[in-house]
C-alpha cells in the first residue's frame, strides 16, 4: 500500500521501483498520458510544418488535372515545385529528371506513373493504383482537404496513443523478463508481475526525451539526423532506468536468501549474540581437535 501511494511520477529510479507494488491501473494511467503528451506534439508538429505545405501545394495545382488507370495527367508546367518548407516539399516532375530538387528533408515528387519520396536515405517509389480515379486539381482537392484537415489531425492523435501503448506492452514483456533476472540475482524482492510494471514504468523518461525531441525538430531547434541519436538515446535512457531503479526495490528477508543459497549464512547464526558467537567458535574448535 505504502509503494502504491508512491507510484505517481516515473522520473527518478525511486519513483520508477515504485510502480512494481503499484496496481496495474497507475501504471496504464501514467502511460497514457504520457503517450497524450507524445500524441500532441506529434500534431503539434503536423499542424506547424506538414499541413501549412499541403495547403500550399493544393492551391498551386491547375483546374483540371487527375490520376487514371496509373498515369498523371498533368496540364501544368514540368518541371514545377508546387510548395515547399523545412521538413516538407511538393513537386512535379513527369520524367523524373532532376530539375526540381528542395532542400527540404522530405521531398514528394509526383511523376507520371509513380511518385518518388525523397530523404536523407535515399528515395522510394510507389506506382499509382491502375483501378483507382484520383483528383489532382485545385477545385477538387481545396474543399476535400478544408474538409479532412482537422479530422486527420484526431486520427493522427489517436493513432499515436494506440501505438505508443501497443508498443510499450511489447517492450514491458521483453524488459521484464531481463529484469526479473537480474532482480534474482540481485535477491530483489520482485515477482515477474512486478517486473513487468517496472519496465513499464521505465520506459516513462525515454518517451519524454523523444517528446521533447519531436518538439524541438519542429522548432528548428534539432535536425533530422540529430532527432534520430534523440530516438535511439530515448531506448538507452529506458534501459538505464530499468537497471537503476531495481537496486530501489526491496531486498529479500536474509532468512529467504539464507534458505536458497548455500554461500549464505542463517540468520539466526549470523545475527545472534556476543555468547551464541562465543559457543559457535567453541563448537568449531572441538570439532577441528576431534579431526
Amino acid at each position: 500500500m505504502q509503494a502504491s501511494s508512491r507510484a505517481w511520477q516515473p522520473l527518478t529510479p525511486r519513483g520508477v521501483a515504485a510502480f512494481a507494488g503499484a496496481p496495474l491501473s497507475r501504471l496504464l494511467l501514467v502511460q497514457f498520458v504520457f503517450a497524450v503528451c507524445a500524441a500532441t506534439a506529434a500534431a503539434w508538429f503536423l499542424y506547424a510544418d506538414g499541413f501549412p505545405v499541403i495547403r500550399a501545394a493544393i492551391r498551386q495545382l491547375p483546374p483540371r488535372g487527375e490520376i487514371r488507370s496509373g498515369r498523371l495527367n498533368w496540364a501544368g508546367d514540368s518541371p514545377r515545385m508546387l510548395a515547399e518548407g523545412r521538413f516538407l516539399a511538393f513537386t512535379v516532375d513527369l520524367n523524373h529528371a532532376g530539375a526540381a530538387r528542395s532542400p527540404a528533408q522530405f521531398q514528394v515528387e509526383f511523376g507520371r506513373e509513380n511518385v518518388r519520396i525523397f530523404s536523407l536515405f535515399g528515395y522510394t517509389e510507389c506506382a499509382y493504383p491502375k483501378d483507382w480515379i484520383i483528383a489532382f486539381n485545385r477545385p477538387e482537392l481545396q474543399p476535400w482537404w478544408g474538409a479532412w484537415e482537422a479530422p486527420l489531425s484526431g486520427i493522427a492523435v489517436g493513432g499515436v496513443i494506440a501505438c505508443l501503448m501497443v508498443s510499450w506492452a511489447l517492450l514491458e514483456t521483453l524488459y521484464g523478463s531481463a529484469a526479473w533476472l537480474t532482480g534474482y540475482f540481485a535477491n530483489r524482492n520482485l515477482n515477474l508481475r512486478g517486473c513487468w510494471k517496472l519496465a513499464g514504468a521505465a520506459l516513462m523518461p525515454g518517451a519524454l526525451l523523444m517528446t521533447a525531441g519531436i518538439i524541438f525538430y519542429g522548432l528548428g531547434v534539432l535536425d533530422l539526423v540529430e532527432l534520430m541519436v534523440t530516438a535511439g538515446a530515448h531506448f538507452v535512457v529506458g534501459w538505464i532506468y530499468l537497471f537503476v531503479s531495481l537496486f530501489f526495490t526491496p531486498r529479500l528477508p536474509a532468512s529467504s536468501v539464507a534458505g536458497g543459497n548455500p554461500f549464505v549464512t542463517p540468520a539466526s547464526e549470523g545475527t545472534g549474540t556476543g555468547e551464541n558467537k562465543k559457543e559457535a567458535r567453541q563448537r568449531l574448535s572441538q570439532n577441528l581437535s576431534d579431526d
